[in-house]
C-alpha cells in the first residue's frame, strides 16, 4: 500500500536538505551525473511529473500495465536504469552551483504540489508510466528521489 501523506511529506520537507548533504563533487556509485547534473535530471523529472512540458508516451501500451504494476510497488529502480529520453553522456549543468540547484528542485516540487491542489483530479501522461494521478505521481517521484539518493550513497530508513 503507498503511504501517500509520508511520501509527500518526504517530497516537501526531507529531500532537499538529504541533497545538500551530498557534496558537489562527490563520486556516483553508479552512472555518469555528478550530484549538480543528477539534481538537474530530477528538477526536469518533477516538471514531467505536472505535465510541465507535456510528454507523449513512449512506452508500448502493451507493457503499460507491467509498467505501472511496479510504479505502485515498493520495489527500487536498479542502478543504472535506462531513460531513453536522456543522452548517452550527461547534458552539462545550467545552474551556476549545486545548491542553487538543490534550492531550484525544491522550488519544482512546490510548483508540483500546486498545481495537483489546484487541479484536484488531474492526471498527467507520463512518457514511460503512462496516465499517472496525484498518488502515482508521488510514487514515482519518491522512488525516483530514493534511487538518486542511493546513487550517491544515502539510504533512508
Amino acid at each position: 500500500m503507498i503511504n501517500l501523506s509520508k511520501k509527500a511529506r518526504f517530497l516537501k520537507q526531507e529531500l532537499t536538505p538529504l541533497l545538500l548533504r551530498i557534496s558537489p563533487d562527490a563520486v556516483p556509485q553508479w552512472g555518469k551525473m555528478n550530484p549538480q547534473q543528477m539534481v538537474e535530471h530530477m528538477i526536469e523529472s518533477i516538471a514531467m511529473a505536472y505535465g510541465n512540458p507535456p510528454y507523449e508516451l513512449v512506452t508500448p501500451a502493451e507493457k503499460l500495465e507491467k509498467m505501472q504494476d511496479f510504479l505502485k510497488s515498493e520495489a527500487d529502480f536498479k542502478p543504472n536504469t535506462a531513460n531513453s529520453l536522456l543522452p548517452e553522456n550527461p547534458r552539462p549543468t545550467k545552474l551556476t552551483s549545486y545548491r542553487e540547484a538543490v534550492l531550484a528542485l525544491q522550488d519544482e516540487l512546490n510548483n508540483f504540489f500546486t498545481a495537483f491542489d489546484n487541479e484536484k483530479k488531474k492526471y498527467v501522461l507520463n512518457p514511460f508510466f503512462g496516465e499517472l494521478d496525484y498518488g502515482l505521481s508521488i510514487q514515482l517521484l519518491y522512488k525516483h528521489s530514493c534511487h538518486h539518493l542511493r546513487q550517491f550513497g544515502l539510504e533512508l530508513a
